[in-house]
């Protein structure tokens, strides 16, 4: 929706929206699965849009990014293999393959043509898409998961848009099944889960689903995004034993550059706020 040379997204779940100011529109396809539009912005770099809702920003895409990745990959104790399901853009594939010691990583995303999107107008997350590591597929990922050998993985990231559409088969008991069976006994989950001051109802239910699924250990992690609807969102980690003491020491020593997150970061994000925590709990 665009009023003048304002761009606005009306969620209509949390009763609000979020605009930006735009330049022009970039392009538009539609594919098979839903429609992607790429607008310039005046402060915010380039903007995506799917099916009408905010996907990335140039500015300000870092926090997503950074915190659907590194909290799982420091907390797991040797991640090697890891799959994302979704992250078409690439953004979360560039932050896996920063870790030296990941031996592959496959994106596993239905819609080739947010990946082809994102190689014109977000090159930037696009930069480790030819690393020897790297797999990148275009199909449907709930199959894949099904698919997966048992105990071949060690962390499984779900970078999916909102669990409508195309996503909605990512945030219920059976995909999460077809997560643990592929996971090994110390492996991780990571969900994106949508905003913890709004839909908080939301991530409970996603975290019951998780249990069904065999999963006893859970971990949301807020952060600030801008772009999304409240402009703070989340993500939930989920194991099939164990803690989430994370491996604070190599965190603080990484030997990559990062925006946001940070040894520090992760701890801070552990703490909840009382109010999320009580639902939680509740649930």
């Amino acid at each position: 929706m665009t009023a003048s040379n304002w761009l606005h997204e009306q969620f209509e779940p949390t009763g609000s929206a979020i605009g930006f100011r735009i330049v022009r529109k970039l392009d538009e396809v539609q594919s098979p699965f839903q429609k992607i539009e790429i607008y310039e912005s005046t402060d915010w770099g380039n903007v995506m849009l799917i099916d009408g809702a905010m996907m990335v920003t140039t500015r300000d895409n870092f926090f997503y990014h950074e915190m659907m990745s590194h909290p799982a990959l420091f907390t797991h104790p040797d991640p090697k293999n890891v799959v994302i399901i979704g992250g078409g853009d690439c953004g979360t594939l560039r932050e896996v393959l920063r870790h030296p010691g990941v031996e592959t990583a496959v994106q596993c995303d239905i819609d080739e043509q947010v990946t082809r999107m994102a190689e014109k107008y977000f090159p930037e997350l696009c930069e480790s898409n030819a690393d020897p590591r790297a797999r990148i597929l275009f199909d449907d990922g709930i199959a894949y998961m099904a698919n997966c050998a048992p105990a071949s993985l060690d962390v499984v990231i779900v970078d999916s848009t909102d669990p409508v559409g195309p996503a909605e088969g990512l945030f219920n008991k059976a995909f999460f099944e077809s997560c643990f069976r592929a996971l090994k006994d110390d492996g991780i989950l990571v969900q994106q889960s949508e905003s913890p001051l709004a839909l908080l109802e939301l991530i409970g239910e996603m975290r019951a689903e998780m249990g069904k699924a065999g999963f006893t250990s859970f971990q949301t992690l807020p952060f600030p995004q801008p772009c999304y609807p409240t402009g703070w969102w989340s993500c939930t980690l989920a194991r099939k034993s164990g803690g989430f003491e994370f491996r604070e020491a190599d965190a603080d020593a990484m030997p990559f550059a990062t925006k946001y997150y940070s040894a520090g970061i992760h701890k801070g994000a552990q703490v909840l706020p009382p109010f999320v925590a009580q639902a939680l709990r509740a649930g």
